[in-house]
C-alpha cells in the first residue's frame, strides 16, 4: 500500500484518497499517509464495489470541482507513476467525458480515470464487482493506454514468490 501511495503522489494525483476496510486502525497507525487521506469503508465485507462507492463519496466532499477520479488498486507490482501520470494527462486532454483505462491481457482495466458523468454507473455496482464490467461496455468514449504486466497482482504473500 505504501508503494501505491508513493506512485499516486509521484503522478501528482490530488487528492489521494486511500479506501480501507478491515484493519483500518492498525493500517492507519503503521503507514505514513503524509498528504493522503484514509477513508473508512464500513461496508467492506460486502465487496469491492463498496470501496469504489466510499472513495467516490469522499471525493465528492474533498474535491467537488474535480472532473474525474482515478481508481487504482494497491496490488499491481508492475504499476509505475509514469503510467498513472499518462492516464491523468490523457484524461485532462479530453474535451468530452472520456474514460481513460489501462489495457492489459486483452482487457480494459484499472487503474483508470472515470469522468464525473460516470459516477452514477460506478455507484450502481454491487457486491464484489469492480469497474471491469463498466470498462467492457463503457457508457462514454474510452481511451486505452497499454500497461504491460497489469494483469499481475499480489493477493497473497505466496504470490510474491511467483513474481519474476
Amino acid at each position: 500500500m505504501e508503494r501505491a501511495l508513493r506512485l499516486a503522489k509521484e503522478a501528482e494525483a490530488s487528492p489521494v484518497l486511500v479506501v480501507l476496510g478491515a484493519n483500518f486502525a492498525p493500517i492507519c497507525a503503521s503507514i505514513p499517509f503524509d498528504r493522503a487521506i484514509p477513508v473508512f469503508n464500513d461496508k467492506w465485507e460486502q465487496g469491492m464495489s463498496t470501496s469504489i462507492h466510499a472513495g467516490l463519496s469522499e471525493a465528492d466532499v474533498r474535491a467537488p470541482e474535480s472532473s474525474g477520479a482515478l481508481v487504482m488498486p494497491c496490488d499491481q507490482p508492475r504499476l509505475s507513476s509514469g503510467h498513472l501520470r499518462a492516464l491523468l494527462q490523457s484524461f485532462a486532454a479530453q474535451d468530452k467525458p472520456t474514460i481513460v483505462a489501462s489495457a492489459y491481457a486483452g482487457i480494459h482495466g484499472i487503474p483508470a480515470v472515470f469522468p464525473r458523468s460516470v459516477y452514477g454507473k460506478l455507484h450502481s455496482l454491487h457486491g464484489d464487482k469492480g469497474a471491469r464490467a463498466l470498462l467492457a461496455k463503457p457508457p462514454c468514449s474510452l481511451i486505452a493506454l497499454p500497461f504491460e504486466g497489469g494483469e499481475v497482482d499480489i493477493d497473497l504473500p505466496s504470490d510474491l514468490a511467483h513474481l519474476n
